[in-house]
């Protein structure tokens, strides 16, 4: 039967056929993109729930219209893309009001009334660790599911609510309760910004419906490159990825800041034409893509001890166990990728 049809028909099937990969997705989006990066840590643990709401109902909402759309990994990145502007620009408005953050530098790469130096480094960390990687990674934890959309139009409302309920949490809790408690002085984004934020967001969004098409064209003429070889080109530029992101924190960060801005653009599209080439080989498949999510989860995971030192012992015992579960669960994806 049509898979399609089977998952209209027979509503309660599917939904306990769907909730295995639905709540997969939810969790890993921000425990990949938060936990695992340092940025939620253990004595923080509580807002992982907004973050699941806003993150894993993102991410969720982000691949179910790649589905439907019968779209590839372009749109799936637009996408993303639009996500992180919804939580750099009207969220937790991040990305416009003055970094408050303990280290960072408040002026650096801001211009206009938006920091765009963590903007643009946002927009990737975002859009590549909240969205690509743990849908592909929950794809290749559910192959049989993984072409399908699964959230039917009822539950997509349903997440709908959860995120703008998520949002808010995430907005109240920033905005008015964490920016305060850093002595960081109130902030109240122009309505122009606001709006501005709002096109970028829909633009992200039709933009990412019209490349919808859009996939690697195999090259049968070439050799393909070992999965192995395209985990650490992942790990590499990943890492790389973190090191620019890490300018707004570094006590000497590169002067002037268009520098980095300009570095960064020059990696994103590095990266981009790499992996387009690399996934446009005809042995391009489960054993890369999984290789691939590693590789950058790994760079996700080996920034925080950059700045370890300086974390409490609760945070440190929290990252390492963190990690070690991580590194079990990749292990276990691993077994099922190479088994099959």
């Amino acid at each position: 039967m049509n898979s399609n049809v089977d998952y209209e028909v027979r509503p309660k099937a599917a939904r306990a056929r769907f909730a295995a990969p639905i709540w997969t997705l939810l969790l890993l989006a921000p425990f990949i993109a938060e936990v695992l990066s340092g940025s939620t840590r253990t004595s923080v643990l509580f807002v992982f729930i907004p973050e699941v709401m806003v993150w894993g109902v993102g991410a969720l909402v982000c691949r179910d219209l790649v589905r439907r759309w019968r779209a590839g990994v372009p749109s799936l990145l637009l996408l993303g893309l639009a996500l992180s502007a919804a939580e750099e620009w009207i969220i937790q408005q991040t990305s416009l009001a003055p970094l408050p953050f303990p280290g960072s530098h408040p002026d650096y790469g801001r211009v206009w009334g938006v920091n765009l130096v963590y903007f643009l480094f946002m927009l990737g960390f975002e859009s590549i660790w909240v969205v690509v990687v743990p849908v592909h990674v929950t794809d290749l934890f559910f192959p049989a599911r993984s072409a399908m959309p699964w959230l039917r139009k009822r539950w997509a409302v349903v997440a709908g609510f959860f995120f703008l309920f998520g949002g808010w949490i995430a907005w109240y809790g920033w905005t008015q309760q964490a920016r305060p408690r850093l002595h960081a002085a109130p902030y109240h984004p122009p309505l122009g910004k606001v709006v501005l934020g709002l096109l970028m967001i829909a633009g992200l969004i039709v933009l990412a419906h019209l490349l919808r098409n859009v996939r690697s064209q195999a090259n049968s003429g070439r050799r393909s490159v070992p999965a192995r070889l395209t985990g650490v080109i992942a790990f590499v530029m990943g890492g790389v990825w973190f090191e620019i992101i890490g300018q707004q924190f570094s006590p000497y960060p590169v002067q002037p800041f268009w520098i980095a801005i300009a570095a960064g653009v020059a990696w994103a599209v590095i990266a981009w034409l790499v992996f387009r080439w690399l996934s446009s080989s005809p042995a391009w498949g489960k054993s890369h893509i999984f290789a691939v999510t590693f590789g950058a989860t790994l760079a996700c995971m080996a920034a925080p001890y950059l700045s370890i030192s300086s974390w409490t012992r609760v945070d440190i015992i929290g990252i390492i166990i963190f990690d070690v579960i991580a590194l079990v669960v990749f292990a276990m994806l691993a077994k099922k990728v190479f088994a099959g």
